[in-house]
């Protein structure tokens, strides 16, 4: 019996965890044999040589086998106007997302590679190497957490609401979020603070997590976010979206939940 032939995004798909499983093994070889290093760049974001030494793995390794597509990565000098460049496919990457969790010995760390066609992200991994567990998703295909089908939690009570968020580095415009969260404690359970966008995002794919909020750049997301989609969450803004920029690459002000709750959270956060 002849075996089916692999699609293209499927074969995109177990390539992409192959990179994230071998970054993985990078970055958790350089801290476990104590030879982090650390810098920063902008004066306030940290970065470490293994978030480079992951990048230059990965973006290499994607050169050589699609030398037409390109790659927006965290640490390759990004120029955000490339997820707005649609003719061409389009790898969104960040090869430590959690780098202060990281320099610090935190578990929750993890790398995360999106495949994009048109500005829609097609595929998704996040690999998190040191709690052992890779999240996966192909468009129309449904997600998985160690190739375990995942669902998200079927939230449906705004009050019993479990929700993430983050900090931005830069501290000069703090009055917003802080006015955000004050409306988030008062209306739901608790809050996460994880550290982690992709892993936040993965966290509400799989239930552990009922809701997610914040500003990100697109490195951060953009694989979890089909990973959260694929796992039946609904995935949107509570601000609007500037007209002819993909969706799935717009950072400002995301929210990701169970269904149930989406609307009545975007409602809260708009309003805030």
């Amino acid at each position: 019996m002849t075996p089916s032939p692999t699609s293209p995004l499927t074969e995109i798909a177990i390539f992409a965890e192959q990179l994230a499983l071998e970054a993985g093994e990078l970055i958790a070889r350089e801290r476990n044999e104590n030879r982090l290093r650390t810098d920063y760049k902008a004066q306030t974001e940290l970065v470490t040589h293994a978030d480079l030494m992951a990048d230059e793995l990965i973006t290499r390794a994607i050169q050589a086998r699609y030398p037409d597509h390109r790659i927006l990565s965290e640490e390759s000098m990004p120029d955000l106007q490339q997820a707005s460049h649609l003719e061409t496919p389009l790898w969104i990457i960040d090869p430590i997302d959690g780098t202060v969790n990281y320099a610090y010995g935190h578990p929750a760390s993890a790398i995360s590679i999106a495949y994009a066609e048109r500005g829609q992200v097609q595929v998704g991994v996040v690999h998190a190497p040191f709690s052992k567990e890779t999240f996966k998703a192909v468009r129309g295909k449904g997600a998985t957490l160690n190739k375990a089908t995942i669902h998200h939690s079927g939230a449906t009570d705004l009050r019993k609401t479990l929700f993430a968020t983050g900090f931005p580095y830069t501290k000069d415009a703090l009055e917003p979020l802080i006015r955000r969260l004050d409306k988030m404690i008062h209306n739901c359970r608790d809050l996460r603070r994880i550290g982690s966008a992709a892993l936040d995002i993965c966290w509400v794919a799989c239930g552990r997590l009922d809701a997610y909020y914040e500003t990100v750049s697109p490195w951060d997301f953009a694989a979890a976010r089909l990973i959260a989609l694929e796992a039946g969450a609904s995935c949107g803004h509570f601000n609007g979206v500037p007209d002819g920029y993909p969706e799935d690459l717009w950072g400002q002000d995301i929210l990701i939940s169970a269904p149930a709750v989406f609307e009545p959270l975007q409602t809260l956060l708009h309003n805030a």
